[in-house]
């Protein structure tokens, strides 16, 4: 019995869709998915007839960012949670708003820490009804990355950027409309 792929990749007439697909785990990066998607967004960079890119969830979730017991240290090891954004995260955001082509990102349900500003760094944002925004990040003891704390406060201003990272509370689509 084989896994499924952590990422889905659609080939589209001008344009590709990128799904991450850990939809049991409500889309939330481990290892795998990781390298997977920074592939395909090589791949889609790297393809000529590729206009555009859509990202989007499998499930009812968008990603909810660090699978954190993929980072849990063994017995006598520490984690140092900064070297997956030098790594990755970080790699990642600029790749995107870096990319020659728009960038969409499909918003539906959840999306929260690396996956809501992995969301903000695109050029458009759909968001579902049932979507929510959440700054996870006040709940595990983290600052905001992946770029939130960049992108955040210019799409929403400072006070409510505060607040949002703070506070850690759901922002739902159409509150999230509102204050774009």
């Amino acid at each position: 019995m084989t896994a499924d792929p952590p990422v889905l990749i659609e080939q589209r007439p001008g344009y590709r869709v990128i799904t991450l697909n850990r939809p049991d785990k409500l889309n939330t990066f481990n290892e795998a998915m990781r390298h997977a998607l920074r592939k395909a967004v090589d791949e889609a960079k790297a393809d000529k007839s590729c206009r555009a890119l859509l990202l989007t969830g499998a499930g009812r979730g968008f990603c909810t960012g660090q699978h954190l017991s993929d980072r849990t240290a063994k017995p006598g090891e520490s984690v140092v949670l900064g070297g997956a954004q030098e790594a990755y995260y970080n790699p990642l955001v600029r790749k995107l708003r870096s990319l020659p082509i728009p960038v969409v990102a499909a918003v539906n349900g959840v999306a929260a820490g690396a996956g809501v500003n992995i969301a903000l760094a695109c050029d458009i944002v759909l968001a579902a009804r049932s979507a929510n925004f959440i700054q996870s990040f006040a709940r595990v003891g983290l600052v905001p990355d992946s770029g939130g704390t960049w992108f955040l406060p210019r799409l929403v201003g400072n006070a409510r950027a505060h607040g949002l990272t703070l506070l850690a509370e759901s922002l739902p689509a159409e509150k999230a409309e509102q204050w774009a």
